[in-house]
C-alpha cells in the first residue's frame, strides 16, 4: 500500500471500530487510526452494543468521510443464520448480511474514487461483490476463523457440533475465495498466516502478517490507582468480553478445577473475573467461595495493578491476546495456558508461568501467590512489550502490501 498517496477509502468492520475497549475494537481501531491519517475514509459497521452509540460522533471525527452505522439485533441476526442453514454458504454471512449496507456500499463507489478497501474480518467481505474489481483490496481475517469453529465443533454436542463442523468447513471455502480475490490478505499473527498457507498453499505469495500492538503509556506500571481490593486478599484476575465463548470456558474451567485447589493451599486468594456483559454460566461463579464478577469497569487497569497475577487459562485461543500484551505492559505476571500463549513468543521467566494441565497451573498458581514473582517476570514482560509491540512499528507494514 502507497500510505503517501492520498484519497478515498472504503473501511468495512463487522463491529463499530471505536472505542478500543475489547479484543477486535483494539485491532480495527488502531488500523483505522493509521489508515485515516493518508485517506478520507468511509466506514461501514454495525453496532451490537447499544452503549456504542455515543461514540459514533467520536469516529466520524477521527475518520472525515461519510460512515453508515447499523444496528445489529442478535435476535435477528441468529434467526437470518438459522435461514442460511438451507444454503451453503457460511451463517456468518447471514449475520451480517444487510440491504442497508449493500446499498450503502454501492453508494459510496459511485460517489466517490476509491484508492483503496480495507476489510476487516472476513464475513464482511461478502460486500466486495458490489464494488469494482480493479479497487485494490486488503481483508484483515485477523484469524483463521474457520478454524475456530472447528474447535468449537470438537467440545460440543449435537446439533451444535454439526452445526459447528458445517460452518468451519463453508467458511474455510469462503475464506479462501475471498483471499484469492484480493490483493493481500493478512492475519494477527505468524502462526495464523502460516496454518493459512498450509490450508491454501497456492495463495501464500499474498499472506502476510500484521501483529497487534499495545498502547505503552496507557498500560504502565507507573500509574497510581486505588486499589479495588481488599489489602489482605492475594488477587489472581481475568479480563476480557464475558460474553465471549473462549472466555466464558476460560474462566468457568479456572473456577471449577484449578481455583479451589490454589484457595485450599492459600486461604487470602481471591479470583476476579473483570468484563462486559458476564454471561448467565458467569454471573453463577458469583456462588463459590472467593469469587467476584465485576461486570463493565470505567478502567480496567487498577484491577491489573493490584492484583498479584493475571490469569488466562484459555482452552480456545486463535491469534494474539490483547489481555496477555496488557498485563504484561502492566508488568504483571501471567498465569496461562499454551493456548493463550500461543501467538506470542514469550521470554523464559514469562514462559515459566504457562501451566499445561491442572497440576500444573495450580502448582504455579500457589506459588505464585506465596512467592511473589520470583523471576520478575512482570517486569521482563514489560520489556518485552516495549521492544516487540508497539502498534505504530506493526502498522508500519502496512506500507509493504502489495496492491492489486
Amino acid at each position: 500500500m502507497d500510505i503517501e498517496s492520498k484519497g478515498d477509502l472504503l473501511f468495512l468492520a463487522h463491529r463499530i471500530p471505536y472505542p478500543p475497549n475489547k479484543g477486535d475494537k483494539i485491532r480495527s481501531y488502531h488500523l483505522l487510526s493509521f489508515l485515516a491519517r493518508y485517506y478520507r475514509v468511509h466506514v461501514g459497521a454495525f453496532i451490537d452494543d447499544p452503549e456504542d452509540w455515543q461514540y459514533v460522533s467520536h469516529l466520524q471525527a477521527l475518520c472525515k468521510g461519510e460512515a453508515l452505522l447499523r444496528p445489529l439485533s442478535r435476535n435477528q441476526a441468529l434467526f437470518r443464520s438459522l435461514v442460511g442453514l438451507t444454503t451453503k454458504k457460511p451463517l456468518g454471512l447471514a449475520y451480517y448480511q444487510d440491504d442497508s449496507m449493500t446499498k450503502w456500499v454501492q453508494e459510496i463507489a459511485r460517489c466517490y474514487t476509491l484508492k483503496k478497501v480495507f476489510i476487516f474480518s472476513s464475513t464482511m467481505a461478502q460486500y466486495l461483490k458490489y464494488l469494482p474489481l480493479s479497487l485494490s483490496t486488503i481483508v484483515d481475517f485477523v484469524d483463521v476463523d474457520s478454524e475456530k469453529w472447528r474447535a468449537y465443533s470438537k467440545t460440543s454436542f449435537l446439533p451444535l457440533s454439526w452445526i459447528y463442523k458445517r460452518e468451519a468447513n463453508a467458511l474455510l471455502d469462503f475464506e479462501k475465495e475471498i483471499a484469492s480475490q484480493v490483493g493481500a490478505s493478512i492475519f494477527v499473527s505468524q502462526a495464523e498466516a502460516k496454518l493459512f498457507c498450509t490450508l491454501a498453499p497456492d495463495l501464500s505469495e499474498k499472506i502476510f502478517s500484521i501483529s497487534n500492538g499495545v498502547d505503552i503509556d496507557f498500560f504502565s506500571p507507573d500509574h497510581c490507582f486505588p486499589s479495588p481490593y481488599n489489602p489482605e486478599s492475594k488477587v489472581l484476575v481475568f479480563t476480557g468480553a464475558m460474553d465471549y465463548r473462549p472466555n466464558i470456558d476460560a474462566v468457568v474451567w479456572f473456577t471449577k478445577h484449578i481455583f479451589p485447589k490454589i484457595l485450599k493451599e492459600v486461604p487470602s486468594a481471591r479470583f476476579y473475573i473483570v468484563g462486559s456483559h458476564p454471561a448467565k454460566p458467569v454471573r453463577a461463579l458469583i456462588s463459590h467461595d472467593h469469587i467476584y464478577v465485576t461486570g463493565s469497569v470505567p478502567d480496567v487497569r487498577p484491577y491489573l495493578a493490584h492484583a498479584s497475577g493475571v490469569v488466562a487459562p484459555l482452552r480456545i485461543a486463535r491469534g494474539i491476546q490483547n489481555k496477555m500484551l496488557e498485563a504484561m505492559a502492566m508488568a504483571k505476571p501471567i498465569l496461562a495456558t499454551p493456548e493463550a500463549a500461543e501467538g506470542i513468543e514469550l521470554p523464559q521467566a514469562c514462559h515459566a508461568l504457562i501451566g499445561k494441565g491442572i497440576e500444573e497451573l495450580v502448582t504455579k498458581g500457589v506459588n505464585l501467590l506465596q512467592k511473589g514473582d520470583e523471576l520478575n517476570a512482570g517486569k521482563i514482560g514489560r520489556n518485552y512489550v516495549l521492544n516487540n509491540y508497539c502498534w505504530e512499528h506493526h502498522l508500519q507494514s502496512l506500507s509493504q502490501l502489495p496492491n492489486k
